[in-house]
């Protein structure tokens, strides 16, 4: 599953993001959702999250 749909994703679920500074090369980052940060059911790039370390991307891949 890609992380494009909000309804997929929900706190305490594995996934991979991608973070601002890493839109360019596509490094990946691994982590748990603590909070949902697009308020819209879909978004193009991936589901805006904040991971439990803090970190805030968009998610590219569910675990």
């Amino acid at each position: 599953m890609n992380g494009t749909s909000r309804s997929d994703i929900h706190a305490g679920l594995e996934v991979q993001i991608v973070l601002k500074e890493d839109q360019r090369t596509g490094n990946l980052t691994k982590g748990i959702v603590k909070d949902l940060l697009t308020k819209s059911a879909t978004h193009p790039h991936g589901i805006k999250v904040r991971l439990e370390s803090g970190d805030v991307g968009r998610v590219k891949e569910i675990l």
